[in-house]
């Protein structure tokens, strides 16, 4: 997925701690005062975090949601952002309990043209900073110049940032998010946003290379007599449909990756008990996301590990690849075939 932003239509910045540690807030008392350097550094600061991926939309079904409610107002009438956005810091406040979230800045910043995907909307963003950093300042003296240390935002991190685009709002508004890495990261989707995935190409992309990953690596050896070698080479089936194909078909797929009836007999239960377990659902057909499969499909390493002494990566046809049993040591072997040495 594509975005790009053009300029803020305001800014409101704010600083949200931690509830449980009572840190509280700082509302500012207006929006931010900037000028064109500032917001051109803000720009990439914000806008640079976003690396592409899945879609996901406010839940709107019913229940209460502070994010939407606050976000339709603006939509509305941009001219209530600072109001609506001392309501989301309250919210992220309130929602921020977890021992690993820290203080930090938090900007509500609107903006009164965004295009996602080829489509144009407004759309409002919500970030996140709590890294700090300290950094040296020169100081002009008598002597000629001294060092002051100083503390400032860390312009490389940003832990929780999303774009929330005027887009679907009787479905729930698409908005990106990165939510960021550890333990406390899924408050910021879950408890924060209270957002869900969109159901898309890209949703049905990366369930699918899940799916596919979990069986060859866990329901497989299970139910089958299969090797290492066999399973590396299914994973690298896998990928490479992804990769050759604009469309994915599950009878296709069935055919050309998984290939034997039985296994394609338990790759079909195994994938109806994956969507009730998960509670996801993975539609039969639909166009391939090259940005899910670019993302999954590091996911996916075909390595055999051999002891603590020898990892074999297996690129391609497993054919070229023996596996056997020494009897005089009392040890299994691997027999590599190959034309060339590089």
């Amino acid at each position: 997925m594509s975005y790009h932003i053009e300029s803020f239509g305001g800014i409101a910045l704010h600083r949200v701690g931690n509830k449980s540690a009572d840190d509280g807030c700082l509302l500012s008392q207006g929006l931010l005062k900037t000028d064109e350097q500032v917001e051109s550094v803000l720009h990439s600061y914000f806008i640079n975090r976003f690396k592409g991926g899945g879609h996901y939309a406010l839940r709107c079904d019913g229940a209460p949601n502070k994010v939407y409610d606050a976000v339709s107002s603006i939509f509305d009438n941009p001219d209530t952002l600072y109001e609506r956005s001392l309501d989301i810091a309250r919210h992220l406040y309130d929602q921020s309990t977890h021992p690993k979230v820290r203080a930090g800045a938090f900007y509500v910043a609107y903006f009164s043209e965004a295009v996602i995907d080829g489509e144009v909307a407004d759309a409002v963003g919500l970030f996140k900073a709590e890294s700090t950093e300290t950094f040296l300042r020169l100081v002009p003296s008598e002597s000629g110049l001294t060092l002051e240390c100083d503390q400032g935002v860390a312009l490389d991190r940003l832990e929780r940032a999303c774009l929330i685009f005027n887009i679907d709002r009787a479905d729930g508004y698409v908005l990106a998010v990165e939510e960021g890495r550890g333990q406390e990261a899924s408050f910021w989707i879950d408890d924060f946003l209270v957002a869900a995935p969109k159901r898309d190409d890209h949703y049905n992309t990366s369930n699918v290379l899940s799916l596919c990953r979990d069986f060859v690596t866990k329901e497989l050896p299970e139910q089958f007599e299969v090797t290492k070698a066999d399973q590396a080479e299914m994973l690298n089936r896998s990928v490479q449909y992804f990769k050759d194909n604009d469309n994915f078909d599950i009878g296709q797929f069935s055919e050309q990756v998984i290939m034997q009836p039985e296994v394609i007999e338990s790759f079909t239960r195994y994938k109806s008990d994956y969507e009730q377990e998960r509670d996801v659902e993975i539609a039969d057909t639909f166009d391939i996301s090259c940005e899910a499969v670019k993302k999954q499909s590091r996911s996916f390493k075909s390595v055999i590990k051999l002891d603590r002494n020898f990892h074999v990566y297996v690129h391609g046809d497993n054919k070229y690849l023996r596996r056997g049993y020494d009897d005089q040591v009392g040890m299994h072997y691997y027999q590599l075939f190959f034309k060339e040495e590089e």
